[in-house]
């Protein structure tokens, strides 16, 4: 069996590959365009992709194609139904980076909420050296506990974010973006209650018709002008052009994104106009990828191609 795999350099060179060698013939690329698709897996059983668009356009000359493996959670570049009917099977990864998200959740979340790059400047700049007394408290912040923590997209990464604030002694209540879900260790609120009690908003939802762009000025206008948002879900959830101008006009306090709507950065994007401000932090997608994450990641693909192997649907979509 032929298996290519198509962007590595998206998982990183420091993930150990060596197990899918006993699945079958093993080329990997580090990184290929849509146009190079078709070339590259021309007798191929199974793809590994991650971004890759894989459609009628990209994939229609692959006839061996029989298993597409997305190493990723989220597969809005797959077009399955298409897939379906040619009788290639779809499968993503799931669970794998949980912990890391909600470890970088909070990591980040802390860097702006307590006014962390000022004070580490604050220090290396030499000011400290010159200080008359032996602390400095001149961007005040605040106790986490006692807060009303609110998290959009109630999964398993968001219900580690909900188990964590907790141990902060925080409120936790949610939004559920479908209206369906009901959870019995946490409060759900409609969305303008959501908004206007929250003191801090983490985001973990999908993109789709019901979040993409949930977070507008009309919902920043119902927000606390103290309160935080988080976004590690998907850029398009939140209206990057209101959220610049909700931080310069005080109507929230701050926000913290891993994730931006076009991946990466483009040069016009409106986060730019706050690349000075310690009210905003932007990381580059990285909240997934710890080490440890990125390795279960591969092991999940690897034993999602072992079960079709095997004649077993594994994490088919």
């Amino acid at each position: 069996m032929k298996i290519a795999a198509l962007e590595i350099m998206n998982i990183g060179q420091d993930v150990d590959l060596s197990e899918y060698g006993s699945l079958g013939d093993f080329t990997a690329y580090e990184k290929t365009q849509a146009d190079e698709i078709e070339k590259r897996a021309r007798d191929a059983e199974v793809l590994i992709i991650n971004k890759l668009p894989i459609n009628g356009s990209t994939i229609a000359g692959l006839d061996k194609l029989k298993l597409v493996c997305v190493t990723a959670t989220g597969y809005d570049n797959v077009d399955v139904a298409y897939c379906n009917s040619r009788g290639i099977k779809v499968c993503n990864a799931v669970g794998y980076s949980t912990s890391s998200v909600v470890q970088h959740t909070f990591a980040a979340f802390f860097y702006v909420y307590e006014k962390l790059r000022y004070y580490d400047d604050y220090v290396k700049s030499g000011r400290y050296i010159e200080s008359p007394i032996f602390t400095h408290f001149d961007r005040y912040f605040n106790e986490l506990e006692g807060k009303t923590f609110g998290i959009v997209g109630l999964g398993n990464i968001g219900r580690g974010v909900a188990a964590a604030a907790s141990a902060f002694g925080c409120r936790v209540v949610y939004y559920s973006t479908s209206g369906r879900h009901d959870d019995d260790t946490y409060t759900r609120l409609a969305l303008d209650d959501f908004l206007k009690e929250s003191d801090v908003i983490s985001i973990h939802a999908p993109l789709n018709d019901n979040t993409r762009g949930l977070f507008s000025d009309d919902a920043f206008d119902k927000m606390k002008d103290t309160a935080y948002l988080i976004n590690m879900g998907r850029g398009p959830i939140v209206d990057e052009g209101a959220l610049v101008r909700a931080i310069k006009e005080g109507r929230i306090a701050g926000a913290a994104l891993d994730v931006i709507d076009g991946e990466p950065m483009r040069a016009d994007s409106p986060l730019r106009e706050l690349a000075g401000s310690d009210r905003l932090l932007v990381t580059p997608h990285m909240a997934w990828a710890t080490k440890e994450a990125r390795s279960r990641l591969m092991h999940e693909v690897y034993l999602n191609i072992r079960s079709y192997m095997d004649g077993v649907d594994r994490n088919v979509i």
